[in-house]
């Protein structure tokens, strides 16, 4: 075998081989295990504003989950585990982690950003999702949605769409339902019931806003209930303190 050259010539590669991945094991765990690489700085920042600050999620979260869920140095830290992490507080909706050389994490958060309660427990962002956040950090007061389960993706849809109908009236929206049945009701801030129903409610909807100037307002009295749910017109309804004053005999005043 010694005498032929072939024989060694591959020998002499293997054992070439061997020692490379040898040696490439030996550099990469002293790299990864050593403190050559160490983690010294997280940056955490906001990008639902402009300046990076964040509104909802506080100091305190983002130093426990830096504390008790980052571990490695900079090569061998779970960016991974790290994001869902942060994923998992409260007002956080989506995290983005990288690594930013030579020995920092960038960690950036969406915060949710809420456009209604859900019930009493929990609340719904923009896209429909429903969360669970401190509604005491919520600035002003919220809509209250109440519906069925897995409803409120459409529910945060049509109260946008509500919304733009009755902006030109001024009319903001504190309660929507939407039924077991898919019949919509809109609660408004005045005290005004608008009773929608399963078909068309845009449309009918559109037709209150622009009779309101032209007919309702007129009435000079606070509305109770609106039903919209007539094809050629709606019906209404006076609360029943301003019923009880129209139906008041007209009293002559003593001499």
């Amino acid at each position: 075998m010694w005498d032929n050259h072939h024989t060694l010539h591959l020998l002499a590669n293997l054992l070439f081989a061997l020692a490379a991945i040898a040696a490439t094991y030996t550099i990469g765990s002293w790299v990864v295990n050593s403190s050559v690489f160490p983690l010294k700085q997280v940056s955490v920042s906001g990008i639902n504003s402009g300046n990076g600050e964040l509104r909802h999620v506080i100091r305190e979260q983002i130093d426990k989950v830096v504390r008790s869920k980052i571990a490695g140095n900079f090569l061998t830290v779970d960016l991974d585990a790290t994001r869902d992490a942060f994923e998992k507080l409260p007002w956080v909706r989506v995290a983005g982690v990288r690594r930013h050389w030579p020995q920092s994490l960038e960690v950036t958060l969406e915060e949710h950003v809420a456009v209604a309660r859900w019930g009493s427990e929990a609340l719904v962002n923009t896209h429909g999702e429903v969360f669970d956040g401190a509604v005491t950090t919520v600035e002003g007061e919220l809509p209250v949605f109440i519906g069925p389960p897995e409803s409120s993706f459409d529910m945060a849809r049509q109260y946008a769409a509500f919304s733009r109908l009755l902006q030109p009236l001024r009319q903001n929206i504190a309660q929507l339902n939407l039924s077991p049945r898919r019949a919509w009701c809109i609660h408004l801030e005045n005290g005004t019931v608008l009773e929608l129903g399963r078909d068309q409610m845009e449309a009918r909807l559109a037709r209150y806003v622009l009779a309101y100037d032209r007919s309702l307002a007129q009435l000079n009295q606070q509305l109770a209930y609106v039903d919209l749910r007539y094809s050629n017109g709606f019906a209404v309804r006076m609360p029943e303190t301003s019923q009880q004053e129209l139906r008041k005999p007209n009293l002559k005043k003593a001499a």
